[in-house]
Formats: structure tokens, sequence, C-alpha cells
């Protein structure tokens, strides 16, 4: 088959092509350069074709492999773009860079959140956090259960009120991996 009575073929599917790109697309511009895109594709490759085989199923087939590679190079670009020239506050902490020196102000507030923790409850919440047990906690201070659980648990709202400029900025495995 030479290539004019190949391109008559492909021309004589425009129609349908037209309907398809349509179901993918939705819209008839976007449909226009689907067909388009397709009728190149399958005219440069013509030799590919092998005849007495389905030409409109080829050609189909052409043209969802087309709109299937332009999403994911549509999605590919997107997702590296930013879509607008300002950064909201939200994602400020997002884009910033951290630094040693900031997790050094980090950690003088934490240190100076616990400095304000009277003993009676300094003492049971640094011992759960550095991993005993209430049992342990309740026999190594002669007080009951009870009374180690209600200090733990006030130590943790008062540094959580002491330091609640932290609350959105800070990531919970941030706070985790840094010593005081």
């Amino acid at each position: 088959m030479s290539k004019n009575e190949f391109k008559s073929m492909v021309s004589s599917h425009a129609e349908s092509l037209k309907m398809y790109a349509l179901h993918f697309t939705h819209d008839d511009e976007d449909a226009n350069d689907l067909v388009q895109d397709t009728v190149l594709k399958a005219i440069t490759y013509h030799e590919k074709f092998k005849e007495g085989t389905n030409l409109k199923g080829w050609l189909y087939t052409i043209m969802k492999n087309t709109f299937i590679n332009n999403y994911r190079r549509f999605v590919k670009i997107s997702g590296m773009v930013t879509k607008s020239d300002e950064i909201s506050s939200s994602n400020l902490v997002y884009s910033s860079t951290k630094n040693k020196g900031e997790n050094q102000f980090v950690m003088d507030d934490i240190r100076e959140a616990m400095d304000k923790l009277s003993e009676e409850y300094y003492v049971p919440f640094t011992m759960y956090f550095e991993g005993y047990k209430y049992h342990e906690i309740a026999e190594h201070l002669s007080i009951p259960i009870g009374t180690v659980k209600t200090r733990i648990h006030v130590a943790r709202k008062s540094l959580k009120k002491s330091l609640k400029t932290y609350a959105y900025g800070i990531q919970a495995s941030e706070f985790v991996s840094m010593q005081y």
C-alpha cells in the first residue's frame, strides 16, 4: 500500500477519531489536537501497520497511548512547577531551610520550659521520657502509680502550653531526635 493510499484510509476515520478523542479530553480543541497528533503518528509510522489488520483499532491504540503519555507529561510538569508566585505562610515552613542554630533556639526554649516545672513534676516526666515505666517511677519515688500518671500529665500540659509556638512549626520526629 502506498503512503497516499494509507493517508486516505486514515483520513476516512477522522470523524470517529474525533468522537473517540472527545471521550478522553471532554474539550473540542483538545480533541482536535489529539486527532492531529494521532494522524501524524500514524502517517509517520505507516510502515509499522500490517495490511489486512484493523486500521481503526490501530489508530485508536495510537490515540489512547498518545493521550496517556501527554497526561503523564502534564502531571509530571505540573508537580514540578509552582503555580503561584507567592508562597503561602502555611507552606513557608516547608520551603525554608533548617539549620543547627535554629535547633539550638528550640532546645533553649525546651530547657527553659522544663526548668519552670517544679521538681515533683520534672522528675517523673524526665524518667518517663527516658523510658521508665509508670510502676518503676512509682517505686523509685515511693508514690502511688496514679500520682505518677497525674504528674506526667500535668507536666505535659505545662510544657505544651509553654511551647505552643512550636505546635505547628516542628514535627514530632524532629522533637524526639533532639537531645536535651
